[in-house]
């Protein structure tokens, strides 16, 4: 344990997480590195898989030029500095072999043994020959991975290892590949890399990611984070010498040293929470790490007697750690000038684990319960994969119910017998169902809710104490997969729908439509026969059995069907030439609905917006702009097919893309691009499409995407683009007849910024 007098204040407060040298690595350093934990005997056999991978990869360059070895050796290289075995260290120097030669897995096995060969064909790409589209075989290659990784974590420690090293020199790549792979590494392998407690993965991917894809902002922030750590710095260091101080008098010794921050966690601090640059940075972070944990608490004590605590602001994550085995106390109290500090209180062991996670085993030869606790904790997510992969239809269901349980976000809640259970932000009852049993899910009735009735579909809050009835008749309603939070009550639920029994699909299409009839004082047994064979006809079915049967499995919404029986019953009843009827019923969107409901691209319709849904055979409602063309136009030709709908509340983090055209005097495009930028950010949005045009010798035109919460934010945005001088006219597009812009800025034109264009207004602007 280091003195706490000892001045090294500048080492003790980090300013912001330095990115990793990039330099090629040899096979003799590679050696050099495994020898000071392995045997000579491991060292030898690991050189024997170099030389092969070697031989194999010979006459094979990377973008860069370098000869194709280097990128496995550097991918050993990591493995070494997280002192995994010999075994997984051979995978990673032949991780490539399987996939870019014509090695087969019984050749590698017969060489270097199963267990090897084994975990590079789990790291190994299917063949892209055997599948429908690029995106279908990524699929297939992932849930590929995830399933190997689940019978030997090592798989996706290699797969982590060399998507570091990916990350490390994507530099070379094209733009639009740059940020393909970065979107990819912040979807899939950060949550993964949390989710094993790898905490210095976690924040390297993070960061490599935000700079491939944002170059600009990352550099902005940079030498903004850099510029207010010169001013800050006396204060740090007056509130690192205090804690220091304090601490011993309390009978506490300790290590005191400043949390460093990453670019990528201040952008979405900003984004997140509205907030500008100079308020990210207003919390001053500093880590405590004692002997025992019953010195955490006498810390935290000492801490609140020496600055004032601030309410709601504390977390106990050593009663109940996180899913991933992180243990800390959090709190926030107010230090010198009104200061806000943050402290996370620790010991050296869970300061382990919060660092390096599930390595703890291979880094520290930890055997601890702490590190044997974290292990069980993996194998029994590793188990859960294996239980969603046999529930999901195809690989791409795997994959969207696999992402919804990666993310970090968690809350925790109470059976009531006070176990505690784990589940996803926004998770509701029925997810707390399933996540105890499959059949308590599966016949789930209905909730309590901290004593009190509730609906199954209601939004979880951390602490609630849930009891769950259930009844031995009572199933899934098919509804229920728009409302749960957890990637395995999704899986439970499309699987119980999949295979019940014909009849019993049918009773529950029909159970549906008659509810959702009974709301608007329709009775369906009394719809036309003419009209029936309309909508089995849209639907694609023979018969009214087929088309419960449909109902039943979530291929349509219930309510959408009533509307469209109401709207054509209307001409048989002397109803003709109105639009809508007293007994037709508002679609609720919340704007992310899946497959059942979905927002148009031609339109792009926002919460504020007057809207309509369009129902499509087969394929669910599309929901439209009341003024877009395609809705003035079909509700004309064929009313029936149009439902009113309307928006539900939605949360603080709902965004939705938004195209907005902006001309301007082309001699003060540059300017106007910066300041355009910045103008965004300050409203707490962001760009994710832009493109630029020359209308004419005088005019440039800017095609943006933004994202919004709601038209009353865009209202926002477009009045501060308004207000930039050389900006000649800013209007929202909602025509699909001018081109939308890309998914990516062209980086030609990005490449002629700099970091003091974007920041001329405003530090928040070149940051958000």
């Amino acid at each position: 344990m280091e003195s706490l007098t000892d001045d090294n204040s500048s080492d003790d407060l980090p300013l912001y997480m330095q990115p990793a040298d990039v330099k090629i690595v040899s096979a003799n350093e590679l050696l050099t590195r495994c020898r000071l934990y392995l045997s000579e005997s491991d060292c030898q056999t690991i050189l024997k898989a170099y030389r092969y991978a070697d031989e194999h990869h010979l006459g094979q360059f990377r973008k860069s030029g370098e000869p194709y070895i280097t990128h496995p050796l550097a991918v050993a290289s990591i493995l070494a500095s997280w002192h995994m075995d010999c075994v997984t260290i051979q995978a990673g120097l032949m991780h490539d072999v399987l996939e870019d030669t014509g090695v087969s897995k019984i050749e590698m096995a017969e060489r270097f043994g199963i267990e090897v060969a084994n975990v590079v064909d789990g790291v190994s790409k299917l063949d892209k020959l055997k599948f429908k589209s690029t995106q279908v075989a990524a699929a297939e290659s992932f849930r590929k991975l995830l399933l190997a990784m689940a019978k030997d974590v090592r798989v996706i420690l290699v797969k982590l290892a060399d998507r570091v090293h990916n990350m490390r020199t994507l530099g070379i790549m094209r733009y639009e590949k740059r940020c393909r792979i970065s979107r990819e590494t912040l979807d899939i392998y950060v949550p993964i890399a949390h989710r094993l407690g790898m905490n210095h993965v976690f924040r390297e991917l993070q960061e490599l990611a935000f700079l491939n894809m944002h170059p600009i902002r990352y550099r902005v922030l940079h030498d903004a984070v850099v510029r207010t750590r010169e001013k800050r710095k006396d204060i740090l260091e007056r509130i690192l010498h205090e804690t220091r101080r304090m601490l011993p008098k309390a009978g506490i010794k300790a290590r005191v040293i400043g949390r460093d921050k990453t670019m990528y966690g201040i952008y979405n601090t900003m984004r997140d929470k509205h907030i500008r640059f100079r308020e990210a940075l207003d919390v001053y972070g500093f880590r405590v790490i004692v002997r025992t944990p019953e010195e955490c608490y006498l810390t935290l004590g000492a801490l609140h007697a020496m600055y004032k605590p601030v309410p709601k602001r504390f977390k106990d994550f050593i009663a109940v750690p996180k899913t991933n085995g992180y243990q800390s106390l959090h709190t926030t109290v107010i230090g010198p000038n009104g200061t806000p500090i943050e402290y996370q209180i620790r010991t050296e062991e869970m300061n382990r684990i919060a660092e390096y996670g599930i390595l703890t085993h291979w880094l520290f030869n930890d055997d601890g319960a702490s590190a044997t606790e974290i292990q069980q904790r993996t194998t029994a997510w590793l188990q859960s994969l294996l239980e969603i992969q046999q529930h999901s239809a195809d690989s791409s269901e795997f994959i969207e119910n696999i992402k919804i349980d990666l993310f970090p976000d968690r809350i925790y809640v109470f059976t009531p017998k006070s176990k505690i259970i784990s589940l996803p932000k926004r998770s509701t009852p029925i997810d707390f169902a399933y996540q105890i049993h499959t059949d308590v899910g599966n016949h789930a009735l209905s909730c309590r809710v901290n004593g009190e009735p509730s609906s199954l579909t209601q939004e979880l809050n951390n602490g609630d104490m849930v009891e769950i009835r259930t009844s031995p008749d009572a199933t899934p309603n098919p509804e229920w997969v728009r409302y749960v939070g957890s990637g395995k009550a999704r899986a439970e639920i499309r699987q119980f729908l999949r295979t019940m029994k014909f009849d019993d699909s049918v009773k529950l299409g029909h159970k549906l439509l008659k509810r959702a009839g009974e709301e608007v004082n329709l009775d369906i047994d009394t719809v036309p026969e003419a009209v029936w064979k309309a909508v089995l006809r849209d639907s694609g079915v023979d018969s009214k059995e087929s088309f419960f049967a449909d109902l039943g499995l979530g291929k349509y919404l219930a309510g959408a069907i009533v509307n469209r029986f109401t709207a054509l019953t209307a001409p048989i009843t002397g109803l003709a030439g109105r639009t809508e009827s007293p007994m037709m019923k508002a679609v609720k969107v919340t704007g992310n609905e899946g497959v059942a409901v979905s927002l148009a691209t031609c339109c792009h319709p926002i919460p504020g917006d007057d809207i309509w849904g369009f129902m499509r055979p087969g394929k669910g409602l599309s929901i439209h702009c009341t003024s877009c063309e395609h809705t003035v136009k079909g509700r004309s030709a064929d009313p029936g097919r149009w439902m009113a709908a309307e928006w539900l509340p939605q949360p603080l983090s709902a965004r939705y893309p938004v195209p907005v055209e902006v001309t301007a005097d082309e001699e003060q495009e540059k300017a106007v691009i910066a300041a355009s930028v910045a103008a965004i950010a300050e409203e707490q949005s962001a760009i994710v499409g832009f493109s630029v045009d020359s209308e004419n010798s005088n005019t440039t035109r800017l095609h943006m995407v933004v994202q919004v919460r709601d038209k009353t934010h865009l209202s926002h945005v477009m009045r501060h683009l308004a207000r930039i001088p050389g900006v000649q006219q800013v209007w929202r597009r909602t025509s699909e007849q001018d081109d939308i812009p890309k998914a990516a800025p062209e980086e030609p034109r990005m490449k002629k910024l700099n970091s003091e264009d974007l920041y001329a207004e405003s530090p928040a602007g070149g940051g958000a």
